[in-house]
């Protein structure tokens, strides 16, 4: 039958595909673009911890149809029917047909559409059909809450990363590569010392060029961290011949350890693309999970999510500073909270003055202007905060009391993790602290009670009193009212005790 002879064809054609695709050891499927970074998950790979972030454990939904993993196609449910039997056929343009995003007309072509569209726009890897590929895409169907979650963690850096990533040329899926990492979180630390938004080990980080310091990682500051992050991977694509797979395996699990996996295919006489390595098991799942990602954001309704428009503009701009200055005097000069600043430059602590040689600081674009000009008013001989020289019999307490400040500030601003000191020893001192700061650094709105022209405001704690609506009634953060006073925030009070609202320097 016409039919039987037809299907006997495209069976015997898919079989010389397949056969061509296994026996080929350069895989092609990607143009060559650059480097990759070597960080993994927590999964047995050898030199990282890249996705802890996670839930590992996914589930193990199993296809009766499904190709071996060392196969693949674009034969595949998931992929939008418009390129459903085309080998090469795509659902986005080539670079080449990408508009320049640095000329004067493309600025004006992308200002209408967001920075998913524009993202969209990038994808440059070939979207492939494997069991391993739709095991995360079940993943996501299943947790349709998990993509808005990143999102709102990757909101103000996407832009950035973006506009790095066009600027080398590199497929714009690798801007999703930090929320497999990190979900976007420049905090993240992993169980082997990995950290910020992509997760970057210590060794690499000295590799790369970025400081590691008491006071000071570069690895969580985003610009420093992605350019560095950028570097690598576009060496490590290089190394690899521009097969990205084989990159991105070695940014998660280490040069070496995809080298030899390489190496015992070839000695085996196996092909050496990514699908057919034996590599440690979240390597395995790291480059289907960045493309299976990479799949929902082209199209996230049809893994029933969504996503919120994100502007297509800077959400930050960097200003260099030459005063000696700290992230909590930053966020007052600014008019921001001292937890948005935070979020924006990670690799400092709060009460720690900007590193010398890099005073460097990110502030959300609309508060520029007024940064700008309270920094222009401030004396360039001002320090805010001071220094200070253990003496004899002191101890953080007796410090923290004589400056007006907290415990928790000190051991902040000096990156000491426990509360032993050494007579000699030089310490940064906080500026006063005030409990307010950190949610309302303009002051506004505050009662007088909660912020008197000097020395202490005390509060006596009355019946059915809470930490909380001590700090609801005069506007303040119940978990800083706790630290001010030495006290958890589930503490009990009494009737009768005191406690502070604020401490200033006489």
């Amino acid at each position: 039958m016409p039919t039987t002879r037809f299907s006997l064809a495209i069976l015997l054609l898919s079989a010389n595909i397949v056969l061509t695709g296994c026996n080929s050891t350069q895989p092609t499927r990607f143009s060559i673009g650059t480097d990759s970074t070597t960080f993994s998950e927590n999964t047995g790979s050898d030199t990282g911890s890249a996705g802890q972030f996670w839930l590992q454990d996914l589930f193990p939904f199993e296809y009766p149809e499904a190709m071996p993993e060392e196969e693949a196609s674009l034969h595949d449910p998931y992929i939008p029917e418009d390129i459903e039997g085309a080998l090469i056929e795509r659902t986005w343009p080539r670079p080449s047909e990408l508009p320049d995003t640095h000329s004067t007309t493309s600025v004006n072509t992308l200002s209408d559409i967001d920075i998913w569209t524009r993202i969209r726009l990038g994808f440059q890897l070939t979207p492939l059909n494997n069991s391993r590929i739709r095991n995360q895409l079940e993943w996501y169907h299943a947790h349709p809450e998990h993509l808005p979650g990143i999102e709102e963690h990757a909101r103000p850096y996407l832009h950035f990363i973006v506009e790095e990533l066009e600027r080398r040329g590199l497929p714009l899926e690798l801007a999703l590569l930090p929320a497999i990492e990190s979900t976007f979180k420049p905090s993240a630390t992993g169980p082997q010392g990995a950290a910020g938004i992509w997760q970057i080990m210590p060794d690499t980080g000295k590799m790369l060029g970025l400081r590691q310091t008491r006071w000071y990682d570069e690895r969580r500051d985003v610009v420093s961290a992605t350019e560095a992050a950028l570097d690598y991977l576009e060496s490590l694509a290089t190394q690899f011949d521009g097969d990205w797979e084989l990159a991105l395996a070695a940014y998660n699990s280490g040069e070496g350890t995809v080298r030899r996996a390489i190496q015992k295919n070839r000695e085996l006489g196996k092909a050496t693309d990514f699908w057919s390595l034996d590599l440690p098991r979240g390597t395995k799942r790291y480059i289907p999970k960045l493309l299976a990602l990479a799949r929902v954001v082209e199209k996230p309704e049809a893994y029933g999510t969504s996503l919120n428009s994100i502007p297509n503009q800077p959400y930050f701009e960097s200003v260099d500073i030459e005063a000696d200055i700290d992230l909590i005097h930053a966020a007052k000069m600014a008019d921001v909270s001292v937890d948005e600043l935070e979020q924006l430059n990670p690799g400092l602590s709060p009460a720690a003055k900007l590193p010398q040689g890099s005073n460097r600081l990110l502030l959300p674009v609309e508060n520029i202007e007024q940064f700008k000009e309270n920094l222009a008013e401030l004396d360039p001989g001002k320090h805010p905060g001071t220094g200070y020289v253990v003496q004899p019999g002191d101890s953080l307490g007796k410090i923290a009391r004589r400056h007006g400040t907290t415990i928790t500030a000190i051991k902040q601003a000096n990156r000491l993790n426990g509360s032993f000191i050494r007579v000699g020893m030089q310490l940064r001192m906080p500026e006063s602290v005030t409990v307010a700061d950190r949610s309302n650094p303009a002051g506004a709105g505050k009662s007088d009670q909660a912020k008197p022209a000097g020395g202490k405001t005390i509060y006596r704690v009355r019946s059915g009193d809470t930490l909380w609506s001590i700090a609801q009634k005069h506007q303040l953060d119940y978990k800083a009212l706790a630290e001010l006073n030495g006290l958890g925030v589930d503490a009990t009070l009494k009737p009768g005790q005191q406690l502070y609202l604020q401490l200033d320097l006489a």
